[in-house]
Parts: structure tokens; C-alpha cells; sequence
């Protein structure tokens, strides 16, 4: 695809973070995602990058993807994948153990400590 042609696809945008390990380099890299596709990702670190480099990203629920940085553009960068994933796996909850499956504390029910009776109105727990 042409980079004209690739920007009209569906995009996730999130923020989540990758494990990045580069060919050539020991040390894995903890990259912000900014935005995802089944085709790639942008990822945002402070670690130099240049075009071409090969990586292989680790995202939740999908495990490792291997891929090549594509573009860079000042600290973020973007990553085409070698084969297609579903960012929605990547999305969701993390499914292996109960570890991180709990919902963000705010997006939770606020407690009150009250429960909420229709017959007899408010009464406290």
C-alpha cells in the first residue's frame, strides 16, 4: 500500500504501552502507543529509531509481532506490521490471569455505602 492509500484505515486510538525490542540492540524498550491498526502502530519513546529498523513489539492479548519502523517524526515513530493483528485483542482487558482484568478505578461505580431500596427509600449499609 501506498502511504496515501494507508491512511484511510481504521485506526484505534488509545494509550497503552508496548515492550519494543529493536534487531541488534539488548535492551527492550517500554513505548507509549498512540494509535493502532491490524497493520501497524504509532508508538511514541525516547530511544533513537530510524527507518527500517526491524522490531518486535510485545502488546497485551497478542503477544509478540514483528515488525520494521516505517516513518519517523521527532520521539514518535510508526510500525508496520509483518502480519495483520486485531487491535481490539489488544484493547480489551488483559485476559491471562486476574492480574490488570479490573476495570481502571474511574471508570468504576463510585460506592456510596448506601443501597438503594424502592420501597423504603435510601437506607445506609
Amino acid at each position: 500500500m501506498s502511504s496515501l492509500e494507508t491512511r484511510n484505515v481504521v485506526r484505534d486510538s488509545l494509550f497503552l504501552f508496548a515492550d519494543l525490542a529493536f534487531d541488534g540492540r539488548t535492551e527492550v524498550v517500554r513505548a507509549k502507543v498512540r494509535n493502532l491498526s491490524a497493520g501497524g502502530m504509532m508508538a511514541e519513546s525516547g530511544v533513537a529509531v530510524a527507518s527500517g529498523d526491524r522490531v518486535t513489539a510485545g502488546l497485551r492479548n497478542v503477544g509478540e509481532v514483528k515488525g520494521v519502523v516505517a516513518w519517523v517524526q521527532g520521539i514518535r515513530f510508526g510500525i508496520a506490521f509483518d502480519r495483520e493483528i486485531d487491535p481490539i485483542l489488544v484493547r480489551a482487558a488483559n485476559s491471562a490471569g486476574t492480574q490488570g482484568s479490573e476495570a481502571p478505578r474511574h471508570t468504576r461505580p463510585v460506592r456510596t455505602g448506601r443501597i438503594f431500596d424502592n420501597e423504603h427509600g435510601v437506607r445506609s449499609i
